[in-house]
């Protein structure tokens, strides 16, 4: 067993670099610039539900109180008509990252904390590479990548981002992988 502790260099390197790596593949690469589609009259839908002065938060419509409801014949018909929709209201001011980067890279060292843990208890010091690299790296691929396939069955996100989500978590997984390898403590 390698205690955590032994385990911050790794840790803390493997979340620095998954943070760039993923800043890299927002930024530079632009395969997600597709994951939101622009509604056709965004200005009329906007000046439509700007009066209605809805507060933050995750909202479905139609939607009622109690599950007995849905099976009401009106109820139905509102699903019908449509449209059914899924969303979130940010709070009204400009888009800002930094706050989202902060909860992103301490997400990041939590994983590696994880991946850490899992492989400190499956390998000893001085395993090979290749054992490290599986343990750290099947556990940062599961944390990073799997949690959002709930979202595309349940919510309807679409497959798409879904599967470039998973690709991400497949590079990030990889990543850390190969610094806990890379890293791993030798036999004192």
């Amino acid at each position: 067993m390698v205690s955590l502790v032994s385990l911050w260099l790794p840790i803390l390197l493997s979340a620095v670099a998954v943070f760039i790596v993923s800043s890299l593949i927002h930024t530079v690469l632009g395969y997600h610039n597709s994951d939101f589609k622009k509604l056709p009259d965004q200005e009329k839908f906007s000046d439509a539900v700007r009066p209605l002065n809805i507060s933050p938060g995750d909202y479905l419509v139609p939607n009622c109180d109690h599950p007995k409801e849905r099976r009401d014949p009106a109820f139905k018909e509102k699903l019908k008509a449509g449209p059914v929709v899924l969303m979130t209201v940010y709070p009204n001011r400009e888009f800002t990252m930094g706050g989202s980067l902060i909860q992103w890279f301490i997400y990041t060292i939590v994983v590696s904390i994880f991946a850490a843990y899992i492989a400190g208890h499956a390998v000893g010091a001085g395993a090979p590479y290749l054992e490290v690299f599986r343990f750290a790296g099947c556990t940062a691929f599961v944390s990073y990548a799997l949690g959002g396939i709930p979202s595309s069955i349940w919510f309807k996100t679409s497959w798409s981002t879904t599967i470039k989500n998973v690709i991400d978590g497949l590079v990030y997984g990889l990543v850390t992988a190969g610094v806990f390898g890379w890293l791993w403590p030798s036999v004192m």
